[in-house]
């Protein structure tokens, strides 16, 4: 009898593990983050609570009526916006929230990769504490910081266990910008060999890179957790985008019981493909670890070969061509969905900007997710990767609107002494892999006078200082002076991890930091909105590289680049509007991107694509610069273009109006003032021949009449494939209705889920949890995710005295 239930559990564990097999086969990437052991994407069927619950970690909890969710999930930007919240986090929620998952974990003798076990978390906000079956692992306060745990001693094999997280954002106005709560990035269960690679322990990085020939440094390190010592094969692969192994090295490592050991080898590739922006080439390095002829691990690292220098005099070169940033600072939600962005949409809006010129993204003001690196990996942008925006002290955050009223000082000082290399270290470990990244910012404007840092010299003449000033010195603030201890600590940090890129900051206060040993600790040195000094400062400190970190739009900022071959680029605030940093209510956020919530370019977007694009281009606005011909008959609109045409010429309904203009190389924009009549606007760009490059054109329009699809996905994967479409309201000749605002409603039959419907209006603050919403300019995007199984998906979309327009989609 006693065989018999032994037998029947012995066949149940087997398809426990078949099953399990069969999920991770599938759900397994190509290429694991942590470059070590066997992920599995644990991100469906979580349980969720926004209350703080005793007890909820033990595995007798009863879970029953908490919500399902999947992650990546923000619960904040699932709240109702309230003037009665914080502007700094874009007046939506904060809280104490739960999280559970029950999961099988296969006996060691069915999975011999199940030696150990780890939990990695992409990144959860805020103050994060994970248990399993009851007992604390661990905890991580950083809200934006990958982490992971061993869990192999709190497991138990061949059984269900259970995974809880509390997640601690009671401090809900802890950041000047929307920061989103919960578990909002993956999770991944990785299984290993007790010796196996170190967590983010590939590390390849170009050196020596001419055309003919590239030297890759590649450094190796082992972690043997088992308690016997082991000499170990190491066999390194570099794989071309053909699929032909380049280079490869094999290695002999011994690696003591219970600690760890490293290796440094070099790679020698002949004629490499170098990765610059415009051909962003990828090679695959992969590592395998082998004990007795044994493959015990292995991962692949992607890598790219390419050099740069900065220079104090010539700025920066890219694989020996000079080159200028157009960068922009972006943060890390994406309007409705806040925090939990799918890779699609970020694709989207990088694809978006790189259609305006921009060559540069600066991650202000905090590490962003995994996919947003490899992402301008593979489109050709380079990467500014900052870790902070405050230091030992809490900055203002601004609660009645952006400086209005009496700031908050709620953030993350309170854990900067205890965390702030680790988790410095941590970024630079994680993402030191991605070509993309050409510097680390160890801090964004921590220098802000009198916010809180002061200094004597705030005392003197502050037409130097082009921010808000919060008064003169004031000598009970923390000493300014103190800055520079603190950036030699962090940058030696940087060091340690990784010696081939630069390390930089924003400074805000430029001539107050200039008095302290702040700018000495950086490589290269951040300028935000200190144009003023771009010339004193390079003849004071002729070695200093110098850039623009964070400017404006506008184009003397630009100038200030172009007319000095020493500043190397700019950083404009910001490439697309974010949550949070918000006026006055009501209002979701800060508008000053050059793409709108919906990642739809706005007229300063077309005005900066004219300055930075190579391709040919014009654009006209009347009204705020909109793209809008709907006025009283006869009345003199002045109408705007922007174009990088040598000159412009406008028809009206196939006439010209007015007359042929060259650009304006002061303003860069270009008036004609224009008797309005219904019909089609045109502007022409031509070549200094007056040849036609480029055409653009607006049109009256009469009432809302239909709902068009303007673009869409017509497939995606079942396994969270996301539909981005966007829905116009038009008149009955089809012409776009762009002062319209009717309300859209979205229905959705078939194997997918709303996640969100964005028109892009920061004023809109309704409710934007259910599948109804008012279109902006015209618009509307809709995001519409697969739930995991195959089919079509029908989405229709309608309004009022409006005719409908659907879509079919078909999930495989």
């Amino acid at each position: 009898m006693n065989y018999m239930i032994w037998l029947l559990k012995m066949v149940q564990d087997s398809c426990k593990f078949l099953l399990f097999a069969l999920l991770l086969l599938l759900s397994t990437p190509v290429f694991s983050q942590l470059s070590f052991g066997q992920p599995e994407k644990i991100n469906d069927e979580w349980k969720f609570i926004l209350k703080d619950i005793d007890n909820a970690q033990s595995p007798y909890y009863n879970d029953v009526e908490w919500q399902s969710v999947d992650l990546p999930h923000d619960w904040s930007v699932r709240g109702q916006l309230s003037p009665s919240l914080a502007s700094a986090t874009g007046y939506l929620p904060g809280g104490i929230g739960w999280y559970r998952k029950t999961l099988f974990i296969p006996g060691k003798g069915i999975n011999p990769l199940a030696e150990r076990v780890y939990l990695y978390f992409e990144g959860i906000y805020n103050r994060s504490e994970v248990f399993v079956n009851g007992q604390s692992v661990g905890s991580r306060p950083s809200g934006y910081i990958s982490f992971a745990f061993d869990i192999t001693s709190f497991i138990q094999y061949g059984k269900e266990n259970l995974i809880a997280v509390r997640v601690d954002h009671s401090q809900s106005a802890d950041s000047r910008w929307y920061t989103g709560s919960g578990i909002y990035r993956n999770v991944w269960l990785v299984y290993a060999n007790s010796v196996h690679i170190a967590q983010w322990g590939v590390f390849a990085y170009p050196k020596a890179v001419t055309k003919k020939s590239a030297i890759l440094g590649v450094e190796i390190e082992i972690e043997n957790g088992s308690n016997t010592g082991n000499t170990l094969t190491v066999n390194s692969e570099l794989i071309s985008p053909t699929g032909k192994v380049v280079a490869r090295n094999v290695e002999k490592i011994a690696v003591p019981a219970g600690q760890k050991n490293n290796r440094t080898i070099d790679l020698k590739v002949n004629n490499p493909q170098l990765w610059d922006l415009e051909n962003p080439v990828l090679y695959q390095l992969k590592t395998t670890v082998l004990l007795d002829g044994k493959i015990i691990d292995e991962t692949t690292t992607i890598t790219g070969i390419r050099s740069f220098t900065f220079d104090p005099d010539r700025g920066f070169a890219l694989n020996g061509k000079n080159l200028k940033m157009k960068g922009v600072c972006i943060h890390h939600d994406a309007g409705v969905l806040g925090s939990a962005v799918p890779r699609e949409v970020w694709e989207r809006r990088l694809l978006t900007l790189k259609e305006i010129g921009v060559n540069a993204i600066r991650t202000s003001h905090n590490p962003q997710a995994p996919d947003l690196y490899d992402l301008c990996d593979e489109l050709g942008l380079l990467v500014l990767n900052e870790a902070y925006d405050e230091w030992e002290f809490p900055k203002n955050k601004w609660i009645e609107g952006w400086n209005v009223g009496t700031p908050g000082h709620q953030g993350s000082f309170d854990i900067f002494e205890k965390w702030g290399e680790q988790d410095l270290a941590d970024m630079v470990r994680r993402d030191r892999n991605h070509v993309s990244v050409f510097a680390w910012s160890i801090g964004n404007e921590v220098d802000y006078p009198n916010d809180p840092y002061s200094h004597p010299i705030l005392d003197g003449d502050n037409t130097d200082f082009s921010q808000k000033l919060f008064g003169g010195y004031k000598k009970d603030a923390p000493d300014a002076n103190r800055l520079g201890g603190i950036a030699k600590r962090l940058a030696a940090v940087v060091k340690q991890y990784d010696k081939s890129r630069p390390v930089t900051a924003g400074l805000a206060g430029v001539a107050m930091s200039n008095e302290t040993e702040y700018p000495d600790a950086l490589d290269i040195t951040g300028y935000n909105y200190t144009e003023s000094r771009y010339l004193s400062d390079h003849k004071k400190y002729p070695n200093r590289v110098i850039f623009g970190s964070e400017t404006r739009h506008d184009l003397d900022a630009w100038k200030a680049v172009t007319n000095n071959e020493h500043i190397f680029g700019q950083f404009i605030w910001t490439g697309i509007d974010y949550l949070g940093e918000s006026g006055e209510w009501p209002a979701r956020g800060f508008n000053s991107g050059m793409v709108d919530f919906g990642g739809f370019i706005k007229p300063r977007g077309y005005f900066r694509q004219s300055l930075w694009s190579d391709k040919p281009m014009a654009y006209i606005g009347t009204t705020d610069a909109l793209p809008i011909w709907n006025f009283e008959e006869g009345q003199i609109i002045r109408v705007t273009c922007y174009t990088n045409a040598a000159k412009a010429t406008l028809e009206l309904n196939g006439k010209p109006v007015g007359n042929s203009q060259n650009r304006n190389e002061k303003t860069g924009i270009i008036y004609w003032d224009v008797p309005y009549q219904a019909g089609k606007l045109e502007v022409i760009g031509l070549d200094i021949n007056n040849n036609e490059i480029t055409r653009y054109t607006i049109q009256s329009s009469k009432q809302p009449y239909a709902l068009r699809i303007e673009q869409g996905e017509k497939t995606i994967s079942k396994n969270k494939g996301l539909a981005q479409i966007v829905v116009q309201v038009v008149d009955e000749n089809g012409v776009p209705v762009m002062l319209s605002d009717n309300e859209i409603t979205c229905q959705i039959t078939g194997p997918a889920k709303l996640l969100g419907l964005e028109a892009g209006n920061n004023q809109d603050t309704g409710d934007y949890t259910d599948n109804k919403q008012r279109v902006f300019h015209g618009r509307l995007l809709a995001y519409i995710q697969a739930k995991g199984e195959e089919g079509n998906i029908k989405v229709t979309f309608s309004s009022p005295w409006l005719k409908s327009a659907e879509t079919t989609i078909e999930v495989k």
